[in-house]
């Protein structure tokens, strides 16, 4: 099925807003919508359909929702076959009072009904009204679902979604729900498939990816996953995101340490450094167990980057809770770090908290962990100048790349590398071998002619401009595509 408007396919745009969750979820939106006949816009402000996949976890979101929302509605005015539609977590939260306050919003969608939205869409062309579908669990695993990756030479595999954790500063568990494993020959299934389109690299992602397991009762599946992984032939770099040190287990670290595909790079939440703080945010680990998770990683892996997420001025937070969070900061040697003034979340525990600190105590504070990561950070980078770095060619990461006539791209272990091309000429996908001639506290500069350049099946990819569009791997449930067409539905042609 074709959506057509006075003859014409109609177009679409996403934008996204949050994590890699929604990242993805925004590749499946796009498949979807492809799926149904539509065709992405080559100019994002004269599309036909305008879908925001929105999060409800960053400060002000709802204002920045609102304030597009705002933007586009001369645009409907003067165009009212256009339409609009908002999902994510913040249409989760806020459900119908988006069209109260946005009525010319055409269809809110949820977390759990991603599916629905090409339906969605003709039913409310069809009954000239909103339309509001919000679920309360999931039906049907996001990723049978088709999807228009966005890169041909990496991919985001989803191992769960949802999350049974509590943590008092946190919304996604109410907005996403319990966690739901895929089982992991589907998993893997979804990972060959890749591959066999070109992909060289895939991060597994879910909410808290090394409770994997705990649906069908195996504590030990994430680490049997990474060395599963190892097994698939013409697959170079696996990532994970994102752990919960509570969870973590020696023989995860033993699966990324033997599994030579699994990349020496990990990203593991710390939020505090205060075990007293930690316990108010119902983090479930102390200092000194984050801490000797790191040391473990760190005498397997020697080569290892750990970043973490650090939150500043949660609610009751003193001056000595935050040098607790300084001191480990300084002992964990973090070679990237994304950091966060604590803000309200209604709907969280932390949100009625008393001792809510004033804002210029934690602007300060924050100013201060700023000022000791990037020392850290420099430090960890300038350890690796002349040392050789294997880099899979990247785009869009060297905001100065056409400036400095560099490339830029991702070593092993995550670190961003701008490069000199010398007499080379890589596409993104490829891979490039080259040694570190500088080091700032956010990226590495390698200015020397390369020492090689390898082609890739990614590169070619790119070089073709195909990227993998997916139709899902099946779960034995019903199967997603294009909705039903409408019979009274004038505007469609068939």
């Amino acid at each position: 099925m074709t959506i057509e408007l006075r003859g014409a396919a109609r177009t679409y745009d996403v934008r996204t807003y949050g994590c890699q969750m929604n990242v993805h979820d925004s590749e499946r939106i796009s498949g979807l919508m492809e799926d149904a006949g539509y065709v992405r816009a080559a100019d994002p402000e004269s599309a036909d359909v305008v879908v925001f996949n929105t999060c409800a976890v960053r400060e002000n979101a709802d204002n920045r929702l609102y304030g597009n929302l705002g933007h586009l509605r001369p645009t409907k005015v003067k165009n009212p076959d256009m339409q609009i539609a908002v999902g994510g977590c913040l249409a989760q939260k806020d459900r119908g009072d988006i069209v109260k306050k946005a009525p010319w919003v055409d269809v809110v969608f949820g977390t759990h009904n991603i599916g629905s939205l090409p339906a969605l869409l003709e039913r409310a062309r069809h009954n000239q009204e909103a339309e509001v579908e919000i679920l309360e669990s999931l039906e049907v695993f996001p990723s049978t679902l088709p999807t228009k990756r966005e890169s041909t030479y990496a991919g985001w595999v989803s191992i769960s979604v949802g999350c049974n954790n509590t943590c008092t500063f946190c919304i996604v568990p109410s907005l996403r729900g319990k966690e739901k494993d895929r089982r992991p020959g589907e998993i893997l299934a979804e990972v060959e498939a890749l591959v066999a389109e070109g992909v060289l690299e895939v991060t597994l992602l879910g909410q808290n990816v090394n409770s994997y397991g705990v649906e069908f009762g195996d504590r030990l599946a994430f680490g049997k996953l990474l060395r599963a992984t190892g097994e698939i032939e013409g697959l170079e770099r696996v990532r994970f995101t994102s752990p919960h040190p509570k969870d973590f287990t020696d023989d995860v670290i033993a699966a990324m340490a033997e599994t030579p595909n699994v990349c020496h790079s990990l990203h593991m939440p710390l939020q505090s450094g205060s075990d007293r703080v930690l316990k108010a945010m119902r983090r479930s680990y102390r200092q000194e167990k984050y801490l000797g998770i790191i040391d473990k990683v760190r005498a397997a892996m020697p080569d290892a980057a750990i970043t973490t997420d650090i939150i500043v001025g949660f609610p009751g937070e003193t001056e000595e809770d935050f040098e607790q969070t300084l001191e480990v900061v300084r002992r964990a040697r973090f070679s990237s770090a994304f950091t966060f003034q604590y803000s309200k979340r209604p709907g969280t525990p932390a949100a009625t908290m008393d001792e809510q600190l004033p804002k210029a105590v934690v602007q300060e504070r924050y100013e201060r962990l700023i000022t000791l990561l990037e020392e850290t950070t420099w430090a960890e980078n300038k350890r690796l100048v002349g040392e050789k770095v294997e880099v899979l060619v990247a785009v869009g990461e060297g905001r100065k790349d056409e400036r400095t006539g560099r490339m830029s791209g991702r070593a092993r272990d995550g670190r961003l590398v701008h490069f000199a091309t010398g007499e080379l000429a890589p596409r993104p996908g490829d891979i490039v071998e080259t040694v570190v001639t500088y080091a700032a506290p956010h990226h590495l500069n390698a200015d020397g002619a390369p020492l090689s350049h390898r082609r890739t099946r990614a590169g070619d990819a790119f070089e073709a401009g195909r990227t993998p569009k997916l139709k899902g791997v099946s779960l034995g449930l019903p199967t997603i595509g294009a909705p039903a067409p409408l019979p009274a539905a004038q505007a469609c042609s068939l």
